[in-house]
Formats: structure tokens, C-alpha cells, sequence
């Protein structure tokens, strides 16, 4: 089984930016004894790293083993993106992140895949940077995180970005970033629960009504944590697009927002088995693929057992771990 949505730090990063950190604009701070956490130039501040998100590889796959599943196609921590960087800081940034993760899933085989990431402040680097995982990195698709420095997707002037990951034919896993929580959102683990849902909720509303789908008809979209709240408030989209003055709001969308759910993807991370099972009634069972959140509290540590929760049929449960990521990234 594949897990599209899983998260890991190569060690070995850690240790390089003790040493060479300033030229990437970043600081390692033992914020504990063997506790590390990214501080930025910029003045983004993370938290330390969780023990899961930098144990070692073997590590890692043990407990894959354990849980069924046999792959995990790896992202970076998005809240490490750090698009407040200068364009010099942030190519070099971005381009360490890929060639460690690349150079992880290299030693480790079938076990780990990679998704690259770019700097999305300026497309045509992203672009470049995504065709160099691509080509030269192995990177079956490309990670972004769902807002630039506070700023949807869909409002950013990223078309080269699209067209590229049309081009190589990789899909964009499309995940939250929220380092730092809104003051309603600090307690009662509202980030984590509130927040991050609705960061993927805002970004794919502006990306439907600027357009971008329509644009760009082959590109593939994942998005995280069941789609965030969008496939359960779809019929507010549609409502609103049919009573705006769709001009003055900017909806560029040629279609009612619920027509372009079936053209995207969405993970199994839901903790609900009724709604997993009503996700997959609105989308349909092609277009689910498993996901744990690896290495975050929120994660599921059986995502197996989530699906048969949900009343999935082994051969139901097969396409969405099996034969719906591997068609969807092109694997053998």
C-alpha cells in the first residue's frame, strides 16, 4: 500500500545547517538538549522538530511495516517553505530540501518517493526548480503549500508553475502551512483541527474561481486531510456562484465550483468513517488515496483500519491504496 501524504526531515539536514545554515538564511536552536528548531531570516520562527518528523529511516519503515503500508511518497514540512526568504535564499533553500529528501529516497529504494518543492514568490524559479526534481531528482510530483505568506494560490501570478507540473505530468499535493497560529486559533488545538482545514478550503476556492482549473485542464491536485472542508461545503460555493455578480467578486470559473471536484484528489485523513464513506460518494472511490499525516499528532496510525471503518471492500481498499497512486504518479 502507498501513502501519498507523509512527512519527513533527513537527519542529516539537521546536522548540515549546524554547519552551513547562514547561506540558506536559516539557524538551527537547541531549544532543549536534542531539541532543534528552524529560526529564518526572514523572522518566521518554528516550532522544534517532533522526534517522529527526524527519526531515522529504518526507524520509519518498521513502523510503515507495521501499519501495511509498503511506500511513502515524502514532502517537507510545508511550515519549513519559509516564502518570506529572499529569491536567492529561497532557490538554495528549496533546492537543499529536494536533494536530501532525493538523496533518502535514492538509499532507501522502493520504500520512499519524493514531492518537490519550489519557491512559489517566483514561478519561474519554482518551474525550474520542479523540472530539476523531476528530471534529474527522481520527484514523482511537487508539494505547495496552500497560501504564500498569507496569500491563496489562486490570487498569486503562478500559471508557469501550472504549466510546468502539466508538462512534466506530475500532480501538486496541495497542504496547509500555518507555523505560527491566528489568536483564535491557539488553544483547544483549533490549529491543527480549524486552521489547517480551512487554509486548504480558502486555496482551493481561489483556485477554482480564478480560473486556474480552467487554464489548466491536465492539472492534477491532491489535496490534504479530505479536502479540508470543501467537498462538505461545496453546495455553499455553488449557491454563491450562481447569486454573484460574479465579476465584481472575480469568479473567473466557467463552471459551478462542484464540477471540478472530480477533477482533483483528496487523502483519507478524516478520522470518520462516515465522512470518508461520504467523500467517497461525492467524488468517487477513483479518486481517494491514502494518507497518515506521518509524524504530526493529527496522524492516522492505521489508515488500513480507517478504510475498513469506512466499510471499503478489500478490492475498494486495494485501488485506493495501490492502483489509484500509482496511476495518478505514475509508477510502475
Amino acid at each position: 500500500m502507498i501513502d501519498v501524504h507523509a512527512h519527513y526531515v533527513p537527519p542529516g539536514l539537521v546536522e548540515r545547517l549546524q554547519k552551513e545554515g547562514s547561506r540558506y538564511g536559516v539557524s538551527v536552536v537547541e531549544t532543549e538538549p536534542a531539541c532543534h528548531a528552524l529560526h529564518f531570516a526572514s523572522g518566521l520562527r518554528l516550532r522544534p522538530f517532533f522526534a517522529k518528523l527526524i527519526e531515522e529511516p529504518a526507524t520509519r519503515v518498521a513502523s510503515m511495516t507495521a501499519a501495511g503500508i509498503d511506500r511513502e511518497i515524502l514532502s517537507t514540512w510545508t511550515d519549513m517553505h519559509a516564502h518570506g526568504l529572499d529569491v536567492a535564499q529561497g532557490t538554495a533553500w528549496h533546492r537543499l530540501l529536494n536533494e536530501s529528501l532525493a538523496e533518502l529516497a535514492q538509499r532507501h529504494g522502493p520504500h520512499f518517493s519524493l514531492l518537490a518543492s519550489g519557491y512559489l514568490p517566483d514561478a519561474a524559479q519554482a518551474a525550474r526548480e520542479l523540472e530539476y526534481a523531476v528530471t534529474q531528482l527522481g520527484a514523482v510530483g511537487a508539494v505547495a503549500a496552500t497560501n504564500v505568506e498569507g496569500t491563496n494560490l489562486g490570487e498569486l501570478p503562478l500559471d508557469e508553475y501550472w504549466a510546468a507540473a502539466v508538462e512534466l505530468r506530475v500532480p501538486v499535493f496541495l497542504h496547509p502551512v500555518q507555523p505560527n497560529p491566528t489568536p483564535r486559533t491557539r488553544r483547544f488545538a483549533m490549529n491543527q483541527v480549524v486552521q489547517y482545514t480551512v487554509d486548504t478550503t480558502l486555496c482551493v476556492g481561489s483556485l477554482i474561481g480564478a480560473g486556474v482549473l480552467d487554464r489548466f485542464p491536465g492539472l492534477e491536485l491532491i489535496l490534504s486531510h479530505g479536502g479540508g472542508t470543501v467537498p462538505y461545503v461545496i453546495g455553499r460555493f455553488d449557491v454563491m456562484f450562481q447569486r454573484s455578480d460574479r465579476a465584481a467578486a472575480g469568479i473567473a470559473a466557467t463552471s459551478p465550483p462542484s464540477a471540478y471536484l472530480r477533477r482533483m484528489y483528496y487523502d483519507t485523513i478524516l478520522h470518520d468513517p462516515r465522512a470518508l464513506r461520504y467523500l467517497a460518494d461525492r467524488v468517487g472511490i477513483e479518486r481517494l488515496v491514502i494518507g497518515s499525516d506521518d509524524s504530526f499528532p493529527p496522524a492516522d496510525h492505521d489508515p488500513l483500519a480507517s478504510l475498513r471503518a469506512a466499510g471499503f471492500s478489500a478490492e475498494e481498499m486495494h485501488r485506493i491504496g495501490e492502483t489509484n497512486p500509482r496511476r495518478l504518479f505514475r509508477l510502475p
